[in-house]
């Protein structure tokens, strides 16, 4: 199976490629191709993006000298992407398909042990005014760092937060409505229900229903709040403040709709988990800031037989915090720097604090369609051996 996607990745591409040599193809960056049907009933855009990373890690020794280094050269992401209008403007639709390992990882009985191709597959239909219906498999309106694509990150990848709370993409429909206070002050709505066990399973919900509402401001207009860094170099200051409750109920996995399953003697430990994201963008003339804090509690994080006995498992819940900057310099160089700190309940999760400190630097070639990322982190585990890590990424779009 997994042949037969590369070997219709690589026809496509081809595919393009020829179609690209008879026709005027798009500028760098912006798809292979795009087609209008001849009456303008339905639009498609396929791109592609990839990422090459390059990691070496080192543990810190009791005299403070290096030990323990390890290294990894991969394929971070290998993307196809098809997205559009079918019939009217007003209904859209985006697919994409994921076909790194890293990507297609995760298989097992729920996904009836298939790779998880599918990243995105939702139709979005403006059907009144500023309301949007979505339907699909797509990003949760959750913390800001998780909605923004990885393929427009300030730095090589996003932060511990993100990794422990985020809650990713799910199954389900959502409700999109934004409106004017003001001339310029803009807020924006965002509910989701979905089926609260992540993307791709096949069998159907275990727990009950995720919910998911997340409201956003924009006191000094609109901009481009899910893209790192500032670009454009906004010449009037912009900001969005927001924050979103996430409620899982009878949630059968360890990280929300994310983690491992908790399985029990009798199928599935089920709680409801809560998660509350709060979060902020600026970014005026090449400077940006972007701050998250998440925090995540459970009726009853510790997972437990019919007997009461413990199985083992247990909800990470407990708090994080990100703060993230950085400035954009006329010859497209950033510097940014980051600040993580995650704090779960050691009782629960056994797990201590956590706090990394990490300082990027970027090259942006074309902007976020090519560019050359590296950055430098230092993980201080309370408790546990300190680590090393530096990373080096190049990536490109079409």
């Amino acid at each position: 199976m997994k042949l037969k996607c590369l070997a219709l990745g690589l026809l496509l591409s081809f595919s393009c490629i020829s179609y690209a040599q008879e026709t005027n193809a798009p500028a760098f960056g912006k798809g292979l191709f795009n087609l209008v049907g001849k009456d303008s009933t339905w639009s498609m855009k396929i791109g592609t993006r990839m990422q090459f990373l390059t990691i070496a890690s080192w543990g810190e020794g009791e005299d403070g000298g290096l030990v323990d280094p390890r290294q990894n050269f991969s394929i971070r992401r290998a993307r196809l992407k098809f997205n559009g209008f079918a019939f009217s403007p007003k209904l859209k639709y985006k697919f994409e398909f994921g076909l790194s390992n890293r990507d297609l990882s995760g298989a097992s009985e729920f996904t009836s042990n298939a790779p998880r191709y599918i990243l995105d597959g939702v139709i979005m239909w403006n059907f009144y005014k500023n309301f949007e219906f979505w339907m699909g498999q797509t990003k949760l309106p959750g913390n800001i760092e998780r909605v923004i694509s990885s393929g427009n990150l300030q730095q090589v990848d996003r932060s511990l937060l993100n990794s422990r709370f985020t809650i990713d993409r799910d199954q389900g429909v959502q409700l999109r409505h934004k409106f004017n206070l003001t001339d310029k002050f803009l807020i924006k709505e965002k509910l989701a229900i979905s089926q609260g066990e992540g993307r791709n399973i096949t069998t159907g919900n275990l727990g009950g229903l995720q919910h998911t509402a997340r409201l956003e401001l924009f006191p000094f207009g609109d901009f481009s709040a899910y893209s790192g860094a500032d670009l454009k170099r906004v010449e009037i200051p912009k900001l969005m403040l927001a924050a979103t409750f996430d409620f899982n109920n009878n949630a059968v996995k360890n990280r929300s709709n994310q983690g491992s399953y908790m399985v029990n003697d009798i199928g599935f430990h089920e709680t409801d988990i809560k998660t509350i994201y709060v979060d902020a963008m600026f970014k005026y003339n090449g400077f940006s800031f972007m701050a998250e804090y998440a925090n995540r509690t459970a009726g009853d994080p510790l997972a437990k037989n019919s007997d009461g006995s413990l199985t083992g498992d247990e909800v990470q819940v407990g708090n994080g915090l990100n703060l993230q900057t950085g400035y954009l310099f006329s010859t497209n160089w950033e510097v940014s720097g980051r600040f993580t700190t995650i704090d779960l309940d050691k009782d629960i999760t056994g797990k201590s604090l956590e706090t990394q400190y990490t300082l990027g630097v970027s090259k942006y070639l074309a902007g976020h369609k090519l560019k050359v990322q590296s950055d430098l982190s230092y993980l201080n585990l309370d408790g546990g051996t300190n680590r090393l890590m530096g990373r080096l990424q190049v990536d490109i779009h079409f």
